[in-house]
């Protein structure tokens, strides 16, 4: 991937920003539909019999559910506008617990399964004239994104002797050093204008549709001589304008807007637990 430096090939997109907290104001006005994704979840079940020598129950299998899954042991329904928190009942980040000894995990919010971003790739391609022009924002305000501090102290029992302190000291400026050379990288991979999406500064990065059918992309992202680039972009888009892909940092879900006949290939996918919603519409509380 390669930075991109001319941040006006957002400007289209920047002219039909929606309201915020809105779906048009997080993929974009002026589309014909638009389809909003629920994040899959993360279960494991768990022996509740025994716990390990971390006091913690051993898990005996894992999986991923559907939120529809949830809905059919919490018996709440699902509307196109829930939340996770209406859901599971739950209003805080803490797992959810079944008898059976099943915990399912909350969405993963700002995140696009890459699994979930490869199935669907075939469709956005279908839906483009510029498959191999892509343009991702990622937003450039998360933590290991930005600059970072070292930490370091003692963990030896008493003082340290001389020779210990010596060792330490030693230690600390090697640390420093790599630390410094690693800040440096990600500084000037990173360096240039920003795509001032309202809330929700980003940087652009050159991405094409076959680099994103491989789930594994993230594994190796580089950016000049910076390599942990381990985000799927908040916002996604081709050259021709068609659609745009877009994942706010706080939701739970991925909205794509598009064209008629995208947002239906999607809906009927089951490989997506998809629903239909307006761009003027907000996802429950």
């Amino acid at each position: 991937m390669e930075l991109i430096k001319d941040v006006t090939r957002g400007d289209w997109l920047l002219a039909r920003a929606g309201a915020f907290t809105t779906f048009g104001g997080v993929a974009g006005t002026g589309f014909e539909a638009y389809a909003r994704i629920l994040h899959p979840l993360r279960a494991d079940r768990e022996d509740r019999t025994t716990v390990d020598e971390h006091d913690e129950h051993p898990v005996l299998e894992s999986a991923e559910w559907r939120w529809a899954d949830v809905a059919e042991r919490t018996h709440r329904t699902i509307d196109p506008l829930v939340s996770w928190q209406t859901l599971s009942g739950r209003d805080d980040e803490s797992d959810l617990p079944f008898e059976d000894g099943w915990v399912v995990h909350p969405p993963e919010e700002g995140w696009y399964e890459p699994s979930q971003l490869a199935a669907l790739t075939g469709l956005l391609a279908d839906a483009t004239s510029t498959p191999d022009d892509l343009v991702g924002a990622i937003w450039d305000g998360w933590g290991d994104l930005n600059a970072s501090t070292l930490g370091f102290g003692w963990q030896g029992s008493g003082e340290p002797t001389a020779a210990e302190r010596a060792e330490m000291q030693a230690h600390m400026a090697r640390a420093q050093a790599q630390h410094r050379r690693e800040q440096a990288a990600l500084r000037e991979s990173l360096a240039g204008p920003r795509f001032l999406w309202p809330a929700r500064e980003c940087f652009l990065l050159a991405m094409s549709l076959p680099q994103l059918s491989d789930p594994s992309w993230t594994d190796d992202a580089r950016v000049g001589t910076y390599v942990d680039v381990g985000h799927t972009p908040q916002m996604l888009w081709p050259e021709g304008h068609e659609w745009v892909l877009a994942t706010e940092i706080d939701w739970d879900s991925t909205i794509v807007a598009g064209s008629r006949s995208l947002v239906d290939a999607i809906l009927a996918d089951a490989r997506f637990e998809a629903s239909e919603v307006d761009a003027d519409a907000s996802p429950s509380s």
